[in-house]
């Protein structure tokens, strides 16, 4: 509090004095400007002078002022001169030699003496203090408002939507494509809150809290914005982060202001965004700062189970780490309810589809199927990402609608990034990108359980090179050892492709030796499929340490380890001798595909195709179709 005081009022005082320094060159301006006016060069004359010039024709016109004459002369020049007490200034004049004639001629105006040196020195005198009261109360005004502010440190920082006056939060279920099981979890909440006495009368308490977890990008503040729009009632948003500050005490102090307001303003939905910013297990302080965040979460522990059995309020939140949130949290009581929202489907990713082009000019052509079969593992944010980078080309090309053509280039530029036309690969370098991506095609049509191929590129695009795409026919969460080194094998058919055609290898496998010796990991470590037998060697996963991952203790010796790295080497040994196979079978066909790659730098699956001579190798998995009986009697 007296480091923000002291910055307070620096910041105050450094605003006063600028505010000082322009107001006083004001002040300049103002007396410089009537200065320029009123002490314009006056010649002071005698009055056998002035009598001359008015005989001459050369005075327009005499102001007298008290004793003195105020000349304005043809050329317009300013003259002065001293008047002759007790006698009027007509026989003055004449007396002096002026023509009686002449001095009717001139204008003559009289007006009084006034005295301003009295206002003068009043004026000298106020206006530095009219200044300086005027800095004072400046700043007074300031460190009072710093001060106030201070104290509205311990205020919720909560968005509230649906109260009367606030806005309305504009969402329903019917805005939110696919996710229906959440939904139905999520709808009873809804029930409760639109009539809390159906359940209450019952007996029935509902979850406390409900807790969204879920790759990033699935929708979870989506989904809880629009509970609240399905229930219509009002509903406090906040990020997890926005509870810590710099002071201590401030986010126990902003969690009770939170759930202070939402009891006055129930049935009504407080929503945490990125809880696991506060929800961290304790125990892995390092410092004041974790001790400041535990607080903050033992406030909210408390203010949840303080919670009346007919309380009308439910807590939302949403996190991507569930596994790091501390387990006081997640028991009956607190957040009851565990809600996950999976990554979309094929059906799924259509009816987003739909939702985000919804107010978007399509062609005829557009087959939203066909966008939605080709972009597996994509999250509702990809999508909506995906249908924004599409209208965005058609725009670039000056197009009124938006075409097929548009919606697929997005999917690479999504997944790949943005293709770069500036960049001139050599010749050198589009043969070796040619035959990189042409052993990952080869092997992985003629490998078992693969995934067929559907476009192959040497195009560079984001740090690629070139890629090879590949789209599962059936979406499945389940996979077989077979399958894994398939895949790697497949991941492995461009490393071994360069050795077997340049002798050596580059630097564009990296990232394929990466995944596969991740894929190779998981098998030993993680799913038992190794000659060790099924064992989980993944490890305990220890304290956060200067928020990286959790790292992890092992829990098996030296000798196991050895033994791990042993299997790892065999599972890649296995998958680079099976791609190796295919690519000295294959060769003649690897050759035809690099020919047509530096022809025409990118092939569809149909093109692909007709060079192999063959369909995908996941075409020949599916099920063959029972002949009928009329065509077995053609046969």
């Amino acid at each position: 509090m007296k480091n923000f005081s002291k910055k307070s009022l620096k910041k105050s005082f450094s605003k006063n004095i600028i505010s000082f320094v322009l107001l006083l060159f004001a002040v300049v301006l103002l007396f410089a400007l009537v200065a320029s006016e009123s002490f314009r060069e006056v010649e002071e004359i005698t009055l056998n002078r002035l009598a001359r010039e008015i005989n001459r024709e050369n005075v327009e016109k005499i102001e007298v002022v008290g004793s003195t004459i105020n000349i304005v002369f043809d050329d317009e020049t300013l003259g002065m001169a001293k008047r002759e007490p007790d006698i009027s200034l007509f026989e003055s004049l004449r007396n002096w030699g002026a023509e009686e004639s002449k001095i009717r001629d001139v204008e003559i105006n009289y007006e009084e003496e006034q005295d301003w040196s009295f206002m003068l020195t009043l004026l000298i005198i106020a206006l530095p203090l009219v200044i300086l009261l005027y800095i004072f109360r400046s700043m007074f005004k300031q460190a009072k408002g710093g001060a106030m502010q201070a104290l509205d440190f311990s205020k919720t920082r909560a968005r509230v939507f649906g109260e009367e006056g606030s806005p309305k939060a504009g969402i329903t279920f019917n805005d939110v494509a696919g996710q229906e099981e959440a939904k139905e979890e999520l709808k009873e909440i809804v029930e409760f809150l639109k009539n809390p006495k159906r359940f209450l009368g019952l007996g029935a308490r509902i979850p406390k809290g409900v807790l969204l977890t879920g790759s990033p990008g699935t929708g979870k503040t989506l989904m809880a914005r629009a509970v609240a729009g399905e229930a219509n009632v009002p509903f406090f948003e906040i990020s997890g982060s926005e509870f810590i500050e710099l002071f201590v005490g401030v986010g126990s102090g902003r969690v009770r202001d939170l759930f202070s307001k939402a009891k006055k303003k129930q049935p009504c939905i407080v929503y945490i965004d990125e809880l696991d910013a506060i929800g961290r297990a304790r125990g892995a302080g390092l410092g004041g700062g974790h001790d400041e965040r535990e607080q903050t979460l033992n406030q909210i522990l408390s203010e949840m189970d303080g919670f009346a059995q007919d309380s009308k309020i439910v807590v939302l939140a949403s996190t991507n780490r569930p596994d790091v949130l501390d387990p006081a949290l997640l028991r009956p009581g607190r957040f009851d309810r565990k809600i996950i929202l999976n990554l979309p489907d094929k059906k799924a990713r259509k009816n987003i589809l739909k939702l985000n082009v919804k107010g978007k000019p399509l062609s005829t052509s557009v087959k939203l199927q066909e966008i939605a079969e080709r972009t597996p593992g994509f999250s509702g944010a990809d999508i909506a990402n995906l249908a924004n980078e599409a209208a965005l080309l058609a725009a670039r090309k000056k197009k009124k609608k938006i075409s097929q053509k548009e919606l697929l280039e997005a999917i690479e530029k999504v997944l790949l990034g943005p293709e770069r036309k500036s960049y001139a690969m050599s010749k050198k370098e589009k043969e070796l990108s040619a035959y990189h991506e042409a052993g990952h095609a080869i092997v992985s049509s003629f490998l078992p359980d693969t995934e067929p191929v559907r476009k192959i590129s040497i195009v560079a695009r984001g740090q690629t090179g070139g890629y090879t795409i590949k789209i599962p026919s059936e979406e499945t969460k389940i996979k077989r050892k077979s399958e894994f080194l398939s895949e790697m094998a497949v991941l492995l058919g461009g490393y071994i492709a360069e050795k077997e055609v340049f002798g050596e290898v580059s630097t564009g496998a990296a990232n394929d030796l990466e995944r596969a010796s991740a894929y190779a990991r998981k098998l030993v470590k993680e799913f038992g499929m190794s000659s060790l037998g099924p064992i989980h060697f993944k490890g305990e996963k220890g304290h956060v340490f200067l928020g990286k991952e959790m790292g992890e203790e092992k829990n098996y010796s030296e000798d196991t380890a050895a033994k791990i790295d042993k299997e790892i080497s065999s599972f890649i040994n296995e998958a680079a001798q099976k791609a190796e196979k295919v690519v000295k079978e294959k060769r003649d066909l690897i050759e035809k595909v690099v020919k047509e790659l530096l022809e025409k730098e990118t092939l569809e699956r149909d093109t692909y195709e007709n060079i192999i001579g063959k369909k995908s190798s996941s075409e020949s998995k599916s099920p063959k179709k029972k002949e009928s009986k009329g065509e077995k009697k053609k046969k």
